[in-house]
């Protein structure tokens, strides 16, 4: 890779004569010329350097995990979060309060059944006849 510091110490390549340059032209070059071949062999060395390589490459699989990690523990959060908002609109708040209102239904249904077998007293007689006699009907087959 000629620059136009080389060309010019080699000539255009046209076969015209160099130019004639000062020392200190020819000295510029020369230190350009080594900034250049020291960054070309600081960037092979980097290149050939496996332990640093491999520093580098864990380094970034690291970020890699950790903004994985980052983001599926969001979407899990966020997950969580909507479990929780849909059960609480779906459940009594607590225990407590679920078997509260259980209990209120069965005391309604026990209120709405003594009220209908006192309303009609036949009905419900016979009915607990019925039920008696097929209790003692069962009890006495299965002797």
């Amino acid at each position: 890779m000629a620059t136009e510091s080389t060309k010019n110490a080699r000539g255009s390549g046209d076969g015209d004569v160099a130019e004639q340059r000062s020392p200190e032209e020819i000295q510029a070059d020369i230190e350009t010329t080594r900034e250049e071949l020291g960054e070309t062999v600081a960037e092979i060395a980097d290149k050939t350097d496996v332990k640093k390589q491999a520093k580098r490459k864990v380094a970034e699989t690291k970020a890699k995990a950790t903004a994985k990690k980052d983001e599926v523990k969001q979407k899990a959060t966020a997950q969580k979060e909507a479990a929780t908002a849909k059960v609480r609109t779906s459940a009594p708040e607590s225990a407590q309060e679920g078997a509260q209102q259980a209990t209120q239904a069965a005391q309604q249904v026990a209120a709405q059944a003594t009220q209908t077998a006192r309303e009609n007293p036949v009905p419900t007689a016979a009915i607990a006849a019925f039920a008696g006699g097929l209790a003692i009907g069962w009890i006495l087959g299965r002797r």
